[in-house]
């Protein structure tokens, strides 16, 4: 077995996501723009998303308040939790649990639904009734992603923040108001921004490895299944080491 044909295959399967990237990326601009699959892509993508990614902000808001107040109570500085709460979500922990668990539900959809369209010759009767199947099976549903992250973000930060308001009035009674005032007394705008624009590239990076995989399958049943676990392990991957990356990028462009 020759040794190399692995990494050979990973350089060559690297290749051709890159162009299929560049070709997606390139079609989006083109006409016909597929607005109506687009709009029901935003609906199977974002919209059944929104029960996944509330109970996961507020379940991680409110872990965030109760192990955050359990190490402030040895300085005395409670008053400080909404700050810290806020700060962790907004900055690092919310764009990053949103790519996660949307490439976890939304990359093993799509991966498996494009691959057995694939594998079942589904586009290719597409494309016999002259319809850009490229442009109506992928570049949709990498639009859909895109557009779809930072508005999950956004949920997942503030159903994280009522998290954190809960177990606030739980164990201190602190009022609403004033928890509020606390969490956002010290966050600027370049606190919130930044980290909520670089989920456009989750979203990127989510649609395009997973439409990739799914429109590429082959090998009958056991092609859809691969494509499926590949699409969320691989978009995962790639979501993570791009967090690091943007997140070093961030610090660079706003510094305080």
């Amino acid at each position: 077995m020759n040794p190399f044909r692995p990494l050979k295959r990973f350089f060559l399967t690297t290749g051709e996501l890159a162009l299929f990237a560049i070709q997606a990326g390139r079609e989006s601009f083109h006409r016909p723009l597929e607005f109506g699959e687009t709009l029901n892509q935003l609906y199977e993508i974002g919209w059944r998303s929104l029960p996944l990614l509330t109970v996961a902000g507020f379940a991680i808001g409110t872990v965030l308040a109760l192990q955050t107040r359990s190490s402030m109570q040895s300085f005395g500085a409670e008053a400080l939790i909404p700050e810290a709460v806020s700060f962790g979500l907004f900055r690092d922990v919310g764009p990053l649990v949103t790519g996660l668990l949307v490439s976890g539900r939304v990359g093993a959809v799509i991966g498996a639904e494009l691959a057995e369209m694939r594998v079942t010759s589904q586009i290719d009767a597409l494309e016999c009734l002259a319809v850009d199947s490229l442009k109506y099976l992928a570049v949709t549903r990498i639009i859909a992603c895109v557009i779809a992250l930072p508005i999950l973000t956004n949920l997942l930060n503030f159903s994280g923040l009522a998290g954190g308001m809960t177990a606030e009035f739980l164990t201190s009674h602190m009022s609403a108001q004033l928890y509020l005032n606390d969490a956002f007394r010290m966050m600027s705008w370049s606190d919130y921004i930044p980290p909520t624009v670089k989920t456009l590239a989750f979203g990127f990076l989510i649609g395009t490895v997973s439409t990739f995989l799914g429109y590429t399958a082959s090998k009958g049943a056991a092609g859809v299944g691969r494509a499926s676990t590949l699409s969320v392990v691989t978009s995962s991957l790639l979501v993570i080491l791009s967090d690091v990356i943007l997140v070093k990028l961030i610090l660079f462009w706003f510094p305080g």
